[in-house]
């Protein structure tokens, strides 16, 4: 097929006010934090977000750089910021050997979460209390974090955790480090399906809980239970990947799956004004596809994964737990003989990241060669980006 680059989420959502139209016809159902962060990266990169401006006292000249958005759903930002987060935790994580699983469930709960969408907040610890109930049994304490998804490569719904866990943990009331963290594939799958299957029956039992349209028919717990009992016949994926000590492959691999929006841009292979074709793989295939979706169709798939304001997608658990790490991650630095933050973390400023990538200084007057100086800053707040929303929509 014919591949065009530089194809950007931007462009797709400004052309032919395509964001507008869509948002003009379902207003009424697209959350407040979607029309937020669908905003903040169409006016990325513009005076819009507010600026800086720098000027060189020898010959006056001057320079405006606008602010990024920093939001999850921009391209661009969360590429900056999976950057950052990799720079800043390759010398903050133990230099030790990793497990990378992914816990995944059939398709027929995916809409429960969309219905209920504190689940998922629930889903993390969920996951994460597997792993510590199984390493407590050896009476370790590992260090673990996660990440969720709601999205599949193709940005179907699929609701799945990314967990990553040491390979080893504390023991001896936090003395001695070991390295026998194993797990049995086929207990770890029964665990999650059990601890998935036993959360739903709970929320049930309160009276809070929305069912999709197609179970309208269920009208108590019986026949709830009895519908849940089923999907034990289904095929629960955990997939576990086998462990590694490539420190470098293992932060990186976490990194990618922690701040980065719904799909690259680089996979965006063609648009021509209606339809977008973009590249996927199919796991199951192990093979790359082609899928081409009209365009309203392209941006309710993507928009829908946006999580609510203030949701936090990386959670910490075990000795990483952030009430706890303070005092345990020293003490795993030492029992592994590596020394956390040996080389001083260093922000990926604008200016850092284009002297990384374009090899100048945009800070350096271009006609006197003297540094410019911040002159103004200008502070652009979100109620008047949403007050601009038509005005962003259609420039």
């Amino acid at each position: 097929m014919e591949i065009v680059t530089g194809i950007t989420l931007k462009h797709i959502f400004l052309d032919n006010n395509n964001w507008w139209r869509f948002f003009l016809k379902h207003q009424k159902r697209i959350r407040p934090t979607i029309i937020l962060n669908v905003v903040k990266m169409l006016s990325c990169g513009s005076e819009l977000m507010g600026f800086q401006q720098y000027i060189c006292s020898k010959c006056g000249h001057s320079i405006t750089v606008p602010f990024s958005c920093k939001g999850k759903f921009c391209a661009s930002c969360g590429k900056k910021a999976t950057d950052n987060w990799i720079c800043k935790n390759f010398n903050v994580l133990p230099n030790t050997r990793w497990q990378h699983i992914t816990f995944t469930m059939p398709s027929e709960l995916w809409d429960f979460f969309w219905l209920n969408r504190h689940l998922f907040n629930l889903l993390p610890a969920l996951a994460a209390g597997i792993i510590k109930k199984l390493a407590k049994q050896k009476g370790l304490l590992p260090g673990i974090f996660t990440a969720l998804h709601t999205f599949g490569r193709d940005l179907k719904r699929n609701v799945h955790i990314h967990l990553s866990t040491t390979f080893g943990g504390l023991i001896n009331d936090n003395t001695k480090w070991k390295n026998n963290l194993y797990f049995d594939h086929l207990i770890l799958k029964k665990m999650w399906r059990y601890a998935l299957i036993n959360l739903l029956r709970e929320q049930y039992k309160t009276g809070n809980l929305k069912l999709p349209p197609n179970l309208n028919y269920i009208q108590n717990y019986k026949t709830f239970n009895s519908w849940l009992n089923f999907l034990y016949s289904k095929n629960w994926v955990v997939h576990l990947q086998k462990p590694s000590k490539n420190h470098k492959h293992n932060i990186e691999y976490l990194g990618k799956y922690l701040k980065r929006p719904p799909i690259g841009e680089t996979r965006i292979k063609k648009y021509d004004g209606k339809n977008v074709t973009f590249e996927y793989l199919d796991h199951y295939s192990d093979t790359k596809k082609y899928m081409t979706l009209p365009v309203m169709d392209f941006i309710a798939r993507v928009i829908t994964h946006i999580h609510d304001r203030n949701f936090r997608c990386i959670r910490y658990f075990g000795f990483l737990a952030n009430r706890v790490r303070g005092k345990l991650l020293p003490l795993v630095h030492s029992l592994l003989q590596s020394t956390a933050n040996i080389f001083r973390h260093y922000f990926l400023s604008w200016r850092n990241l284009i002297i990384q990538s374009f090899g100048y200084d945009p800070l350096i007057c271009p006609k006197c060669h003297h540094t410019l100086q911040l002159s103004n800053s200008v502070f652009m707040q979100q109620i008047n980006l949403i007050a601009r929303h038509k005005q962003i929509a259609c420039s």
